[in-house]
């Protein structure tokens, strides 16, 4: 049991470790080496430019500038200038709605965090029961500032009872307001949002298979007679998995190309060559220039061949379809409507955005996803329950004492003082964080299987299944096995009536384990968090061994997104502790508080100047954290009624059985009230959103909306010379539909933004091409260098084709 000197030694370690964080990044973050690093958000809206363009040597290193290391804290203050309007134009409304969790947690925790303190902790510490414990109970001096300090059917806990209440109405209060403010937020902005793909476009599954007749032609022929009013066109899905291995493979070919000839270009008196053996230390030496290009040109060949494959076999098309409507409204009212007596076919839902799709699960048969689903939530539950095992241990740290009088013989290791608060202070925090580390991908991975088919969707699913998990193995599971270990010795030596007294009384107790754990996570986590150490050191041991070109420079500095299936679940842990230890042990309350404010100052940095948001789901994750902030208030409400049974509280016990219903019933009221905003797409809304459209807005519509979501099989591939091939039925004509692509990339290519030095500053990417030309005469290779900002061109007569690159994967689109 942590004692309070544990928990000051657990908080000077984790305070120390938080400042150092925070002084390395300050340092770090100002030298110009580390500029990408720490800024790429800026990096990829063309915002920003390298700072070590035209300096001298040691310059492009280190900041020379000796002020800027005396203002190491002027992030904050940065981080806090701009407004919620700008940041939702910046970093999109995710983002923004994304911040406003913080700052909930800290309406709701702050007047509750000081009204806790001056009330309860009297009431508590003039208890006096522990003290007559003290013989038969581990217990510490944090627990006499608890609920367990209380005698039993003392009338104190009236005042227990009363500030439960009154901390659920205020929590509920503060909940409604936040419902409401986020819901105008998703409507003003989808209502700002003019002419987005995904606001006319409805995605179909199960399409039934009709005897002579295609997917495509069934789609049409279906819409055409249900909706002939709105129905614009449809495309079709591909199952073109095996495509992405080669386009892959080609993406690493041109890589090696691309090195080769920028090695060739500032050394020309000697062309580079390989050997064709085993990693390329043995065999033949030839020409890598000529080997990659013979390799990209043989590969571009079976890619050709695999795409018109995958075009022409009729099986190679799923029965799912990306349908378009002409209006929103139509696409509203097919999206939320059964469109079959059989309502396990033309199953329709709104389609996500183009950036949001996970291709590669489009491909899944409809009919297996009911048992994928069934066979991952055993799985799942077979890894809490395994999970339990390294959780047990953790606690049996925390509970030295318990163990002590159990095993005797440990009594010698944890004899040192120090070694014994490090033992229960620090080292149970971190134990636990270890083996959280690797759950939120093992999770990910489990979504996937179960077949969404939207990015979104699987970090939201992920983001469910790692909160289970928390409450279960974190929270529930720490409190059951830490009391079994604390109170191992009063078990086996007392009469089974007075284990339910015991529990009551140990429960309280698990506060100092959850401190120690929010002080480690909470406060050093955190500040490790804008860090960013590992990619950091990521990144250069990528310049030095594997970057070779711009494109291998701007995929180490890839900053992802927001890690939703990590931090949504974390939050809504804290929201947990908190109204849980609210009324029983108050005095987690200031740690919680301390991680709300400090975590919003440190991901509103990190929104701004570092993450790139993959997608935009409109807020679509916010129905989750109202609901599990409501589960929050349950847990706390019935663990307070059961350890108030413990306490022959009977006469104050029956008040709080109304509590649950009257919170439940708030609940239901904002379900029906609000969720619908982020589940449907009100018709009201889209009928006014299409009058307001002016003619001359709508009439290309169907041009717009015909590629909006063309499989990523005609993207990533589409500048490539392929053997012709008849078009699908339901796209447009091939040759305008090239002409508009090509037309729309050389406008895109001619808006990039430039510095002065004449290096491209690419916007977001949200397709990716490689472009093969056929020519007689010569191989052009272009590319930019960070640091000199030169352009390199090299020619030659021997080659004869022409590899012009432009930044970006193609497995993004796919959603690998």
């Amino acid at each position: 049991m942590a004692t309070i000197t544990d928990i000051g030694v657990s908080a000077l370690i984790n305070l120390l470790g938080a400042f150092t964080f925070l002084i390395a990044f300050a340092i770090l973050r100002i030298q110009p080496i580390n500029d990408r690093i720490y800024f790429p958000k800026w990096y990829i809206t063309g915002a920003r430019t390298s700072p070590r363009r035209g300096r001298n040597f040691v310059g492009k290193f280190v900041n020379l500038n000796l002020w800027t290391y005396f203002t190491f804290l002027n992030w904050m203050p940065q981080a806090l200038r701009m407004s919620e309007t700008e940041i939702i134009n910046h970093a999109g409304l995710d983002s923004a709605v994304f911040l406003r969790i913080y700052t909930l947690g800290l309406k709701i925790f702050g007047p509750i965090t000081l009204v806790a303190l001056l009330v309860l902790l009297p009431v508590n510490a003039s208890g006096g029961t522990l003290f007559f414990l003290s013989k038969e109970l581990v217990i510490s001096d944090i627990d006499k500032l608890s609920i367990s300090n209380v005698r039993p059917k003392s009338i104190r806990f009236f005042v227990h009872i009363s500030l439960e209440y009154l901390f659920t109405f205020w929590t509920c209060f503060m909940l409604y307001k936040e419902y409401n403010t986020v819901m105008s937020m998703r409507l003003k902005f989808l209502a700002a949002q003019r002419k987005r793909a995904e606001q006319f476009t409805v995605l179909v599954r199960n399409v039934p298979h009709v005897s002579g007749r295609s997917t495509s032609d069934s789609v049409d022929i279906f819409f055409k007679k249900n909706h002939p009013q709105h129905y614009l066109c449809h495309q079709a899905v591909y199952d073109a998995n095996k495509f992405v291995k080669y386009l892959r493979k080609r993406n690493r070919l041109q890589n090696w190309l691309d090195y080769n000839l920028l090695k060739f270009e500032r050394h020309p008196e000697k062309r580079p060559s390989t050997k064709t053996g085993c990693l390329g230390l043995c065999g033949e030496r030839i020409d890598s220039i000529e080997l990659y290009t013979d390799q990209i040109h043989n590969l571009d060949k079976t890619v050709a061949m695999e795409r018109q494959r995958i075009i022409r076999d009729p099986k190679s098309v799923i029965p799912a379809a990306f349908v378009s409507f002409n209006s929103r409204w139509g696409a509203a009212v097919c999206a939320q409507t059964q469109q079959s007596r059989n309502p396990t076919l033309w199953i329709t839902n709104w389609a996500p955005e183009p950036r949001d799709i996970y291709w590669k699960n489009l491909a899944i048969p409809f009919v297996s996803l009911s048992l994928r689903k069934l066979i991952i939530s055993i799985s799942v539950f077979f890894l809490v329950f395994f999970y339990m095992i390294p959780i047990a241990f953790v606690q049996s740290l925390a509970n030295l004492e318990g163990l002590e009088k159990v095993a005797p013989f440990l009594k010698s290791v944890i004899e040192l003082k120090f070694v014994k608060s490090f033992l229960q202070g620090f080292l149970p925090g971190l134990a636990l964080k270890i083996f959280l580390y690797i759950l939120p991908a093992v999770l990910m991975i489990m979504s996937k299987v179960e077949g969404h088919v939207s990015v979104s969707i699987l970090e939201r699913r992920t983001a469910a299944k790692y909160y289970y998990f928390m409450l279960v193995n974190v929270f529930l599971g720490s409190i059951v096995t830490g009391t079994a270990f604390q109170q191992l010795h009063s078990f086996l030596n007392e009469s089974p009536r007075q284990i339910p007294r015991t529990i009551g009384v140990s429960i309280p107790q698990k506060a100092t384990f959850f401190i120690t754990y929010i002080m480690l996570d909470g406060w050093a986590g955190i500040a490790g968090e804008i860090l960013r150490l590992k990619p950091l050191v990521i990144y250069h041991l990528k310049n030095m061994f594997i970057v070779k070109t711009e494109r291998d420079r701007e995929n180490a500095t890839n900053p992802g997104s927001v890690d939703f299936p990590e931090t949504l679940p974390t939050l809504q842990l804290y929201f947990l502790l908190g109204t849980v230890y609210a009324v029983i042990t108050p005095i987690l309350l200031p740690f919680i508080l301390v991680f709300f404010a400090f975590a919003f100052l440190v991901y509103r940095h990190q929104v701004i100047n570092v993450y790139n948001q993959q997608y935009e789901s409109v807020a679509a994750f916010w129905p989750h954290v109202h609901s599990r902030v409501i589960a929050s208030l349950l847990i706390s409400q019935l663990l307070l009624l059961g350890l108030l049974s413990t306490k022959e509280a009977a006469n104050s016990t029956p008040l709080l059985v109304a509590l649950p219903i009257l919170t439940l019933s708030f609940h239901k009221y904002c379900k029906n009230r609000f969720e619908p905003a982020f589940r449907k797409y009100p018709l009201e809304e889209a009928m006014d959103m299409d009058l307001e459209e002016s003619a001359e807005q709508t009439s290309n519509l169907k041009a717009y909306l015909s590629d909006a979501y063309l499989h990523p099989i005609f993207h990533s591939f589409e500048d490539v010379e392929l053997p012709d091939h008849p078009p699908p039925p339901q796209q447009p004509p091939a040759a305008n539909k090239e002409e508009d692509l090509k037309n729309s990339d050389d406008e895109k290519h001619d808006q990039m933004p430039s510095d002065s030095s004449g290096e491209l500053t690419s916007p977001p990417k949200t397709q990716n091409a490689y472009r093969h030309e056929d020519h007689s005469s010569y191989t052009g290779y272009q590319h930019g260098d960070e640091e000199s900002h030169d352009v390199y061109h090299y020619e030659s007569t021997q080659n004869q084709y022409a590899y012009h690159y432009r930044a970006g994967s193609p497995s993004n689109f796919f959603g690998y």
